[in-house]
């Protein structure tokens, strides 16, 4: 047995010498698994639908005193697929993440390499951070968006253009939050260095704030500025632990 294990051992692949085709059933792998995740997540979101679409819909009934309407016979059950689909999707976020960054670990070096339970957990919780603010602000958002139309209009909306819009921005923001990820990986692999961040503070802001009125999926200006001053506040946060980290 421990000869066996010896022989198994010596046939895994070195990533420093893995083929692209090595590189490609990795990804398919990576891929299979994030999958069966989202799948086991999205599972669970249709179990559990009833309360999780009473939360999401409260914001609506609280400002309309309205219950939201579908008007096929089999939309209701497509909404429930759908909901689950992106309920699974978040569930399984930090599954995917780990992943994620399971699949880039063989470019960096072992010093690098030993960021990968930071990594997975900060990208976790930034992105439930993201979904939280989403959560926080859409009410105030769903208030102006009713009003917009003036009094002579009288919204009579779907469940399924709502409910799509409320998981759009908790996707929206969720992956907004992970801007620092990508700042710190930029800083690890030396793309770019902290000086150069602060050099480019005005321009950043700048590009974040075009970048949240693109991404945001409600378009409001409350939305808008919830993620783009978050943004721009991880983005000093990552010259701050990039300093830390002499990058």
């Amino acid at each position: 047995m421990a000869r066996k294990a010896a022989e198994k051992e010596n046939q895994k692949v070195d990533p420093a010498t893995m083929s692209v085709v090595d590189h490609l059933r990795e990804l398919r792998d990576r891929i299979i698994w994030s999958l069966v995740a989202i799948a086991v997540g999205a599972t669970l979101v249709f179990i559990f639908f009833g309360p999780i679409v009473h939360f999401m819909t409260a914001p609506y009934q609280h400002q309309t005193h309205k219950s939201l309407i579908y008007t096929g016979v089999i939309e209701g059950f497509m909404i429930r697929i759908k909901v689950a689909a992106y309920g699974g999707l978040i569930v399984a976020s930090p599954v995917v993440f780990f992943h994620l960054w399971r699949f880039i670990t063989p470019g960096l070096n072992p010093n690098e390499k030993r960021y990968a339970v930071p990594f997975v957990v900060s990208s976790a919780i930034l992105f439930m951070g993201g979904a939280v603010v989403a959560i926080i602000t859409f009410p105030k958002a769903l208030q102006f968006l009713l009003g917009v139309g003036g009094k002579d209009l009288q919204p009579f909306i779907t469940a399924n253009s709502y409910l799509t819009l409320v998981f759009l921005m908790i996707l929206a923001f969720g992956i907004s939050f992970e801007f620092p990820i990508l700042m710190m990986f930029m800083l690890l692999a030396r793309v770019v260095h902290t000086r150069q961040l602060r050099k480019v503070r005005k321009y950043a802001f700048l590009g974040i704030v075009i970048f949240a009125a693109v991404i945001t999926p409600s378009q409001d200006p409350i939305s808008l500025f919830a993620m783009a001053v978050p943004m721009y506040l991880l983005y000093e946060g990552s010259i701050i632990i990039g300093r830390l980290l002499k990058r």
